[in-house]
């Protein structure tokens, strides 16, 4: 892909996410993700109170949550009405940065919150942000991911840029990042695995 084919993908993108902010909101709002935000705080070993970067924060439901639980989040998204809603919602610090290019502080964050946000990002530039997100955690930090899993299709979804990975192929460019695997599950829980949709796994950045 030429830099023109991002910034595409990432214009057309974001516009539908732009165009359909308060909705999303309304339709997500009440969306448990008790179980993902539970996996990442469970796996921080530094103590508390965290420094956490959610990723991808949309209207900024989870950094609420976490800000609630008493940790200091900040949240990062693409769509400028996202941005300015999750500030507006959640009260706290928000960047608006597009995914492809980052510009993160370094070995600032206990933990990152990549919650239905990685799987917008184009295989071919996906290990550049991986290694950017690995580059602003704190020693021994976790990243988190959950994406909608497939079997490594890349393309259009409507208005929207995806990649599906399998777990194969996904832990290939986490490890290729310097984390280290510690799990992966399937959601929602309970169902078969024909009705899990969402692949979710937890990561850490190496001490040394």
């Amino acid at each position: 892909m030429t830099d023109d084919d991002y910034e595409d993908i990432t214009q057309r993108t974001l516009h539908h996410y732009d165009d359909n902010a308060r909705r999303f909101f309304a339709g997500t709002i009440d969306h448990d993700v008790s179980q993902n935000i539970e996996a990442l705080l469970t796996a921080i070993e530094a103590p508390a109170p965290y420094t956490l970067l959610d990723f991808g924060c949309g209207p900024g439901r989870d950094l609420k949550t976490f800000a609630a639980l008493g940790h200091h989040a900040i949240g990062l998204d693409g769509s400028a009405r996202f941005v300015e809603m999750a500030r507006e919602y959640s009260g706290c610090e928000v960047w608006q940065q597009n995914f492809i290019y980052l510009h993160l502080p370094g070995a600032t964050f206990d933990g990152v919150f990549a919650n239905a946000s990685l799987f917008h990002v184009p295989r071919d530039v996906l290990l550049k942000v991986l290694n950017e997100l690995n580059a602003a955690l704190k020693p021994g930090g976790v990243l988190f991911s959950s994406n909608p899993r497939g079997h490594n299709e890349e393309g259009w979804n409507g208005p929207r840029y995806g990649c599906f990975h399998d777990y194969a192929a996904w832990e290939r460019f986490v490890v290729a990042a310097g984390f280290v695997p510690l799990r992966h599950y399937y959601r929602p829980e309970g169902l078969p695995r024909e009705q899990q949709p969402w692949l979710a796994s937890v990561w850490r950045k190496p001490l040394c």
